[in-house]
């Protein structure tokens, strides 16, 4: 019989209807329960695409032993992390705090009021039954010392990243960042990029401030080995050579072996990165890659309202990389002897690409102009015969099963989404990206919209639901900024100081001068967390912190820069202790103390010298464009009879206006 979470519309707690396991949600009949039974609760958090969730699920959640031991000893609730991210915050600092390690599935026990005593992350079910043994009989002959252990760790967690804003003013010194960058230089790999352990995650918040710094610094070194980053991962296995789009990280320093799920916010990220790389190399690779990763999402993880899905599952068929691996014989099959000869050496059929039981991941390890020197092929004869391949390879690749979809929509990671769309239209001026991030701000903005101007953080069947977290406002405003800077629509900005309005009312504290992730309109956990930390996504401050920056340079209100300004002073002290951490922040702060520009273009032909303007990797510019009369500070009365005009100003002070693209670029240059 289907347990509660049959209710539910989360597909990761779908997933879990039918265990034997008596599931609940999240929910107050849980803790009632725990409570009136004197249980443990055992929360357990995951995610869809995760394949060791699954791998736990079926070894210890699907066994009726397994099961019937939770269901004796404990109050037992799924979690999904990316629905509740709140929660996931809470237990995965907990495990942290007891073991210095974390992951998914997250399996945390707790007393009945939710204070967490024990965790752990995937567990074999010899082990995993050993746990469940132990936990109930130190409960049931030691709960005194159980308790007393919950209130310390508790503490600790109310404690953990806790900041006290600065009270003193002090000057920001970019030795600071030139200190860490040399820092972090020193665990560089030299020869496949990325850092140099496995596993590898893509990191685009790290890559991409490391770009702006080497552009900023004129730091060829670095530039050279975020070029070959970018490089390795676009032709490793991490990324799907025949259909496009990234897995979640490498499992090994060649970026060749993919942990296979496909998350929305890892490819939003890399369309956003490999777009400003390619603004600034101009190499036909990350045009590809970007190209290839936009159709990948309008083709797997697009809805029919224009909203984007969450996730791509690693297994199919219960098995990981069932989809996306080939057998020699399979590729045979499907190609005649000159194209699979071709097909072998340039996705490297043989050790290189071998994996596992005869199937090979498909990658490179050369670049096209090489490669087809080395077979004396023309360039244009080349790209025809490789697209041919892929498209033989694509169509039979989609008659398999495929693997799960995630189709719930994350308010957050659509706003990151379109900031990404946004990016790649900037760099390559494909309208139809355009289109597509517009179409989804008019998604969130007509179903995503509460009664009281906030945001839902969930959509899923047609229904919105979770009251937005802080990581919802901080990307929305994000990608409303940008899309004004794609469109000089000014009511993208009108939202934006919407949303900003309502995250000071709801989330703001007084006391670090930062930002709560969760609305004072939610149900209290056992602490109110502030997301400090850039991570594979940047955090909701500096994501947050940033936009306040613009929003000031854009509307030319002072409250916005003296608000990010003091957030940066709160986290200040911490970016030079470990700079991944602290990349987005560390971008703010070249922002505050480097050469900042405010772009003004106004007259006929403003829209299309502003774009032009964007087109070039410029990162430290925002730019306010008009052909008609604006009341926006930039703009205000700068058109004269219609001419086009481009100001380059600094701090509210503007130059001799120019006429044309190059004379500004000899100022901002």
């Amino acid at each position: 019989m289907p347990n509660r979470l049959a209710k539910e519309l989360s597909p990761y707690l779908l997933q879990h209807a039918n265990n034997p396991v008596d599931w609940y949600p999240w929910s107050n009949e849980a803790f009632e329960k725990a409570k009136n039974e004197n249980k443990l609760l055992l929360i357990s958090i995951g995610y869809s695409a995760c394949h060791w969730c699954h791998v736990m699920e079926r070894e210890c959640f699907e066994d009726e032993q397994v099961a019937g031991l939770m269901n004796r000893y404990f109050v037992n609730i799924k979690v999904d992390r990316e629905e509740r991210p709140d929660i996931d915050q809470i237990y995965m600092n907990a495990l942290q705090l007891m073991s210095g390690q974390g992951g998914w599935p997250l399996n945390c026990f707790a007393i009945p009021d939710g204070r967490p005593v024990y965790g752990g992350t995937y567990y074999p079910k010899e082990q995993w039954i050993e746990v469940l043994y132990n936990l109930f009989a130190i409960w049931k002959d030691e709960p005194e010392k159980v308790i007393s252990y919950a209130n310390k760790l508790t503490r600790g967690i109310q404690l953990s990243e806790k900041i006290i804003a600065s009270d003193k003013s002090f000057e920001f010194n970019l030795t600071v960042l030139t200190d860490a960058v040399n820092k972090i230089k020193k665990n560089f790999d030299k020869l496949e990029g990325g850092i140099n352990r496995a596993p590898k995650f893509p990191m685009p918040n790290n890559w991409n401030f490391y770009l702006h710094y080497a552009h900023v610094f004129n730091d060829s070194d670095l530039l050279n080995h975020v070029y070959l980053t970018l490089d390795k991962m676009a032709m490793g296995g991490i990324y799907d050579q025949i259909g496009g789009g990234f897995a979640r990280y490498a499992t090994d320093m060649l970026w060749k072996i993919p942990h296979f799920e496909k998350m929305l916010y890892d490819n939003a990220q890399l369309i956003s990165l490999y777009s400003k790389a390619y603004k600034k190399s101009k190499k036909i690779l990350y045009k590809e890659t970007v190209l290839q990763t936009i159709e990948f999402i309008k083709r797997e993880l697009t809805g029919k309202n224009n909203e984007f899905y969450s996730a791509l599952d690693a297994d199919s068929e219960g098995e990981e990389g069932k989809y996306y691996t080939w057998t020699e014989d399979e590729l045979k099959s499907l190609l005649n002897e000159e194209d699979f000869l071709l097909l072998k050496n340039y996705y490297n059929l043989n050790q290189i690409g071998l994996w596992e039981q005869g199937k090979y991941i498909l990658l490179r390890r050369t670049s096209d102009e090489a490669f087809a020197k080395q077979y004396n092929l023309k360039m244009q004869e080349f790209y025809k015969r490789i697209e041919k391949i892929k498209n033989t390879l694509l169509n039979a690749r989609n008659k398999r099963v495929k693997p799960g979809l995630d189709n719930k929509t994350l308010t957050s990671w659509n706003a990151l989404t379109i900031t990404a769309l946004c990016d790649a239209y900037s760099a390559f001026g494909h309208k139809d990206f355009l289109n597509m991030a517009e179409s989804n701000m008019h998604f969130i903005l007509s179903n995503q919209l509460k009664s009281d101007n906030g945001l839902w953080h969930i959509y899923k069947s047609g229904i919105s639901s979770v009251n937005g977290f802080l990581e919802d406002y901080a990307f929305v405003i994000e990608a409303l900024i940008n899309l004004y800077q794609c469109t000089y629509n000014e009511n993208y900005l009108d939202w934006a100081e919407k949303f900003t309005a309502y995250t000071d009312k709801h989330f703001f504290d007084n006391e670090s001068k930062l930002y709560f992730f969760t609305s004072d309109l939610d149900i209290p956990l056992i602490a109110r967390k502030t997301e400090i930390h850039d991570n594979v996504i940047p955090s909701s401050n500096s994501g947050l912190a940033k936009s306040l920056f613009l929003l000031d340079k854009l509307t030319g209100h002072s409250k916005y820069q003296i608000k990010a300004l003091n957030m940066l002073r709160s986290v200040y002290p911490q970016i030079p202790e470990y700079l991944p951490a602290y990349t987005n922040w560390a971008e703010l702060l070249l922002w505050h103390t480097g050469k900042f520009y405010e772009v003004a273009v106004c007259g006929e032909q403003a829209y299309e010298l502003a774009h032009q303007l964007r087109a070039q990797y410029l990162p430290d510019i925002v730019i306010a464009a008009s052909h008609t009369h604006s009341t926006l500070p930039l703009l205000n009365n700068r058109l004269i009879n219609q001419k086009t005009r481009l100001y380059i100003c600094q701090n509210n002070t503007c130059n001799l206006p120019v006429e044309s693209l190059d004379e500004a670029l000899q100022q901002l240059l």
